[in-house]
């Protein structure tokens, strides 16, 4: 029943701020350097893409790790692109990495909700197609920054996300997380220390008080998410770093692997490679060793030895054009 409310509420929210998607098309978007891309989801006109980065030599029928990353934006905008770095890295290091498409208000007219929803059907997609991606359906984890961040964790830890068009025999719940300054606290609980009025303020302009309460990883926190690591700025003020660490204190309470990597003087949006090479290698090596601990990968980050080419319509090393 609690399930059956949660989608009727997400799809409540969805019709009542959404325009109409026939009408929103957006243009073709820059591609990412993937070894390969293949739509993943398709609503009325809108083909949503996934970009595959392989590691060398992959084949289909492998049982690679994998990850599915969400570009950041503010459920507004932004593009997949952001995430090639990393999807390039950990290619390298040997998992199958993935950058997703996923409807925003600017090119689509969509709600939050409708975010979560495309996220949920991509994680669920990776698993309904784990043999021929060559992909170990026990080993798929995702990550994304900021709202990026939010549809992740939202997918990780919130039940009744299925929609009636998604094969609910199949997970979409991630195995493991990786958050870079994630937007995971919407209000405060009974008795906790109210958030700050600016932040509070900036998210009720995002999101209705239904979404809020609808898509709050922090109220939906329970012993069986997945381990998570969050990567944050001590500086940022668009996500303060406080409300993370309440994520955190309450995951931990829970007996949940929640670990936070603080970043003294690091403001939002920090460890993108096109802004911050070094907090790129800084952020990328604790996710490598993150990821280490769980059995994704082995051996010691190669970070410093890797170089991305971001080049339009190159390869990055071992990535070679499958067609």
């Amino acid at each position: 029943m609690l399930q059956t409310c949660m989608g009727l509420l997400l799809t409540g929210v969805i019709l009542s701020m959404s325009t109409d998607i026939a009408h929103a098309v957006p243009p073709p978007m820059e591609v990412p350097q993937a070894s390969q891309t293949e739509v993943y989801r398709t609503i009325g006109e809108i083909e949503l893409r996934m970009f595959i980065f392989n590691p060398s030599g992959h084949k289909s029928g492998d049982s690679r790790p994998a990850i599915v990353f969400f570009f950041g934006g503010g459920w507004v905008d932004g593009h997949a692109r952001q995430f090639a770095p990393q999807c390039a890295y950990l290619a390298s290091r040997g998992m199958v990495a993935m950058t997703a498409e996923y409807r925003v208000k600017n090119r689509h007219g969509t709600a939050p909700a409708a975010c979560v929803q495309d996220a949920n059907a991509a994680v669920r997609w990776v698993r309904t197609h784990a043999q021929r991606l060559g992909v170990d359906p026990q080993r798929v984890a995702a990550g994304g920054g900021s709202a990026g961040g939010h549809i992740a964790a939202c997918i990780g830890v919130i039940n009744g996300l299925d929609e009636p068009d998604q094969d609910a025999t199949v997970s979409a719940k991630p195995d493991a997380l990786l958050l870079f300054n994630p937007a995971l606290v919407f209000d405060a609980g009974p008795g906790e220390e109210p958030l700050p009025a600016d932040y509070q303020a900036r998210m009720a302009e995002r999101l209705s008080k239904e979404e809020r309460a609808a898509l709050s990883p922090y109220r939906n926190l329970s012993k069986d998410d997945p381990p998570t690591i969050i990567f944050h700025g001590e500086a940022d003020t668009t996500v303060p770093i406080d409300t993370v660490r309440r994520y955190v204190l309450k995951a931990t309470k829970l007996d949940l692997r929640c670990e936070l990597a603080a970043y003294p003087d690091q403001v939002h949006g920090f460890f993108n490679h096109h802004s911050n090479v070094d907090a790129f290698r800084r952020t990328m090596k604790a996710a490598d060793e993150f990821l280490v601990s769980l059995g994704y990968l082995t051996g010691s980050p190669t970070i410093d030895q890797f170089e991305w080419n971001a080049t339009p319509n190159s390869t990055t090393p071992d990535q070679k054009e499958q067609r």
